[in-house]
Formats: structure tokens, sequence, C-alpha cells
């Protein structure tokens, strides 16, 4: 069994050291030469990067790679692991796939609607269109796309490893779906970020494909060597707001954000989670600031603490919803004292894992149990 995994890449970066992985630079039809393969060469889509992103390094290993027997992709900084956060071997990808069809990355678990989801960050049109592509040239895998995409989860970074054959299949597939929509899609006026309509609508069709094929797939997780640039840039941005109680200048900041980029809450981007958890931090000080004249931010304003803070509180409440807190009432009753915890920041914490009508009620009954 030979086995090529390759590195999508835009820029120069450190490779694992192990030979298994091949960096690919996707989009070089356009920029720069960086040293490594290019998906600009034989057959190619390299000019469309800006719509289809990764995609493009997709497109060029169906085409021009015909030399192992599996193939794979992964990002420059985002890679298959273990559950210990360790890249995999190539003697590792041959004992999985000894057993399933394929690797894919763990299912995102959304809070909501992969198409409600959709349409709050990108123009809905454009996963429509898609959708009649399917039903039209594909109707075999129409209701289960419309299943699906109604549905609250979906595979994410167009990362798989996988038989040729299959990857091959897979890539006809997608990509005629693709071209057909081309001419439904017009994404020549979106900004940078969100004309790369194909690349994130592929994520959920990987989803939808395996479905249908009934493929055996070994959901792996995904570990990042290092964290994004933009994820990094705004926490540093927060913290400096946070630093100065300016709890309105923090959100506001936090949304023009997400406005540019909303991908930054997603898992594979917020990889510590602390972005999601100063949302949280906003929305509990900004509710406790009216409620009470003052709020946690005027006790605790260090970045790291701030996120420490929360995180416990989180743990303790999902702990105490699934009754498997070690803690006992009277020293639930003596951590929330001391901490300061208010009403308001137990049922924002409990609406993370429950709906409201269900936080309310675990509100109450914390206080009700704890005095």
């Amino acid at each position: 069994m030979s086995v090529t995994i390759f590195t999508m890449t835009h820029k120069k970066f450190p490779t694992p050291g192990d030979p298994v992985y091949v960096p690919l630079q996707v989009g070089r039809a356009k920029t720069a030469d960086l040293g490594y393969i290019g998906d600009d060469t034989g057959v190619s889509i390299s000019e469309k990067n800006c719509y289809y992103g990764e995609l493009t390094g997709v497109y060029w290993v169906w085409k021009n790679f015909k030399t192992s027997d599996y193939v794979g992709i992964c990002h420059y900084r985002r890679y298959f692991c273990t559950e210990e956060g360790r890249i995999l071997t190539e003697r590792e990808y041959e004992q999985i796939l000894s057993e399933y069809d394929m690797i894919a990355s763990k299912k995102l678990k959304l809070n909501y609607t992969y198409y409600d989801g959709y349409a709050s960050d990108y123009n809905i049109h454009d996963l429509d269109a898609v959708g009649e592509v399917i039903g039209q040239y594909y109707p075999e895998y129409g209701e289960t796309f419309e299943r699906l995409v109604h549905g609250k989860g979906t595979y994410f970074g167009n990362m798989m490893v996988c038989k040729k054959e299959i990857y091959d299949a897979y890539c006809q597939w997608l990509f005629d779906i693709f071209e057909k929509a081309e001419g439904k899609i017009d994404a020549s006026g979106y900004d940078d970020y969100h004309k790369r309509v194909y690349g994130f609508i592929s994520e959920f069709l990987l989803y939808v494909w395996t479905q249908v094929q009934g493929l055996k797939v070994y959901e792996c997780k995904v570990g990042m060597t290092d964290e994004k640039r933009e994820t990094a840039e705004i926490k540093e941005r927060l913290s400096a707001y946070f630093a100065k109680k300016d709890i309105a200048g923090a959100k506001a900041y936090i949304l023009a954000c997400l406005e540019k980029r909303p991908d930054v809450l997603m898992e594979a981007s917020d990889i510590t989670g602390e972005l999601k958890l100063s949302m949280q931090v906003i929305a509990v000080c900004e509710l406790e600031q009216q409620a009470y004249g003052s709020s946690t931010i005027d006790r605790i304003q260090e970045f790291g603490a701030l996120m420490a803070h929360f995180q416990k509180l989180n743990e303790l409440i999902l702990a105490w919803k699934e009754g498997e807190t070690e803690m006992s009432p009277p020293e639930v009753e003596f951590y929330l004292k001391k901490e300061h915890i208010t009403d308001i920041a137990i049922e924002a914490s409990a609406r993370l894992f429950c709906t409201p009508e269900e936080a309310g009620e675990i509100a109450a009954a914390v206080r009700a149990n704890t005095g």
C-alpha cells in the first residue's frame, strides 16, 4: 500500500518532515512560485483559485497524480492527528485504511442547521443553486442533500484520505456539479473571503457524497500546527479591550471581525475556544452592567484569567446538567459566592448546552439546590 498526502499551501511553511506529506502550492497560476509542486501544470484549474480555494489542488491531484494507491488532502498547518495531537504517520494511515474506506475530519456538530448557518454567513442563493444542480443531474443524491442540509453536521476543511479510485469518483461528481453551478452563481462581486464559494460548499458535499456512497468513514481528529494569524490578532485586540474594561468596544470589534470572517468562530479556526468564550464574556458583562451596574470585567480584566473563569463555570454547569459534578451543593454554593457568579452568568452558560427554556430551569435549579 502506497500513500501520498498532499499538503495544500499558498505560503512557505515548515513541513512535518515525513515524506508521506508532499507540499502542493495552490493558485500558483496567479501567484509567485514558492518552489513546491504547483497546481498550474498538466490539466489544471489553478486560475480559479479565488473561487475554489484548496479545491484547485484537489482537482490537480485528481487529473495529474497517478502513482500512489491512496491519496489524501491536508493543509499546511492543519493535519489529521491522534487524539493526543500528534500528526499521523504513513504507518498509521495504512493501519486505518486497512479497515476504513476513507479518513475525513470529525463532523462539526452545529447549533443550527447547515442551511441556516450558510444563510447567515454567505449568499444562500449559491447553496440553493448547487442543490438545484444536484436535483437535476444527480437526483439519487437529492433526498440526502435536502435531509443533511437541514441537519446539524458537516465535514470541514476538504480533508480526506482514500483509495485513488474513490478519490477520483468523488472528484468527478463534485467538479461536474460545480461546473454546472457556475452558470447559476456569480461571485465576482464578493470580497476575497466570500468569493471562495465552491471551497465552502464542497466541505458539506463531501459529507453528502460519503453518506450516499455508504462509505465506512474514519472520522479523525484534526490538529493545527499553529494558530491562524487572524485568530491570534483578534485575541490580542480583545485582550486590550478587556484590560481597559471596554466591553462596548470589544463587542463592536468582534462583530466587525465576524462580518468579514464568520469562520473565525469555527472549531477549526478557534482551536482553543477562546473566541467563543470572549463572546460569552461580552454578552454576560453587558447584561450584568445593565442589571447590576457592575460586571465580571470590573473584577477580572486579564484575558487568560477571564477565559479560565468562564471555562470553569461552563464545565460546572455542564456537569450539573448531566448530573456528573463531583462537587456537593454546598461546594457549588461556595464556588458561586467566592467567584461572584451571577444568575445572568449561570443562565448564559446553561444556554450553551440547552434551549433557553431549559437554561432558565437549570439556573433556577442551581440556585435552589445551593441555597
